[in-house]
């Protein structure tokens, strides 16, 4: 049996090289923990396509399923799950997000990353 909505978030997280799966967009975060996931990316520069999980019950609910994580926001990296905001948050701080975006070949602004590490540390 086909279900368009995994359809349509497998073929987000095979196309995109980031996603975030997120309440609100990019420009306009709809909850705190996309606030802050969205936020880090945009100031760290990365390019990365944001899906409005409140615009589709399917995708909202499907997203869950896919990634067998109950929350949103979710990340995925090369079609790969990362995690939500804590672990995002964490791995921020580590500097384990650099290492991975380094390592798949995602650009992003390292000055701008060592500066949210300087502000939290």
């Amino acid at each position: 049996m086909t279900n368009p909505a995994r359809d349509t978030i497998n073929q987000t997280v095979t196309e995109n090289d980031v996603v975030l799966f997120m309440k609100g967009t990019a420009s306009m975060p709809q909850c705190g923990f996309s606030s802050r996931v969205a936020g880090v990316l945009n100031y760290m520069q990365v390019a990365y396509k944001d899906v409005d999980v409140l615009a589709d019950e399917a995708v909202r609910q499907g997203i869950k399923d896919f990634s067998d994580w109950p929350t949103i926001p979710q990340l995925y990296v090369k079609g790969e799950f990362v995690g939500g905001c804590d672990i995002i948050t964490e791995m921020m701080l580590s500097g384990e997000l650099d290492t991975l975006l380094s390592k798949e070949g995602v650009s992003f602004d390292k000055d701008a990353a060592d500066k949210i590490r300087e502000a939290n540390g």
